[in-house]
């Protein structure tokens, strides 16, 4: 069992995040339990790596001194797997927002799916979705975004080492990417829509790795707060 000078000296918490929770809502619930359960006023925790609030799985949180190696863990690869859905594109390219546009997808066939992965491996250009949280002009740009403000926004290179569709269910497809950090994974769901002459948007999200650490290993929030010693929740 971890004592308080564990968590002090520094843990790298592998936590498997809710559907629904902002990662800052899993910093906080951990870093209140640490505390509650060890009576300590204070302790550094923090995230490795955000995950958007509608997107599962590893979720690598750092405690006390640990804390000052996050910057290394949040530059390692990372896999993700997911659905993307044909034919349809919304703001947020995920399901935060509805479905905004539709578009053919009669002409759709595996052989088309397949010819489409290889342009989307090795180092790419990518446009982040308006509705995320990089800065521009001092303002994260899902705030432009909800008030209805265009802003322009630059690509970015990063890299996909590995991309597959591992299951294809009509316009619903399955899929694993290995990428590099930075990657936005709606907005590849919103390209490889567009590389199908159609549209797509991102359903469902699940983080699997990132670098050596991988999900099979991560606990549930309850499961490590059930682990402390005392429980003070």
């Amino acid at each position: 069992m971890q004592t308080e000078e564990d968590f002090k000296n520094g843990q790298v918490l592998l936590i498997d995040k809710p559907l629904t929770w902002t990662s800052f809502q899993a910093v906080n619930k951990l870093r209140w339990s640490i505390r509650q359960a060890f009576s300590i006023k204070k302790i550094k925790v923090g995230h490795a790596g955000t995950l958007d609030p509608l997107a599962t799985g590893l979720l690598v949180i750092c405690t006390g001194k640990m804390t000052k190696q996050i910057n290394i863990f949040q530059g390692q690869e990372k896999e993700y797997t997911g659905t993307f859905v044909i034919g349809g594109t919304t703001p947020s390219f995920d399901l935060e927002t509805e479905v905004n546009e539709t578009f053919p997808t009669d002409h759709i066939t595996e052989e088309l799916i397949q010819n489409a992965i290889p342009q989307f491996i090795g180092k790419i250009e990518q446009y982040p979705p308006v509705f995320s949280a990089i800065k521009k002009d001092g303002k994260r740009l899902y705030e432009f975004a909800r008030a209805g403000e265009e802003v322009e926004i630059k690509p970015r290179q990063v890299e996909i080492t590995e991309f597959e569709i591992t299951e294809i269910n009509g316009l619903e497809l399955k899929f694993r990417v290995v990428c590099s950090k930075g990657t936005y994974i709606r907005s590849l769901a919103n390209d490889f829509g567009k590389a199908l002459n159609s549209g797509g948007h991102l359903s469902e999200l699940r983080r699997t790795r990132i670098g050596d650490f991988k999900v099979e290993d991560a606990l549930t929030p309850e499961d490590f707060i059930a682990s402390l010693p005392s429980k003070g929740v």
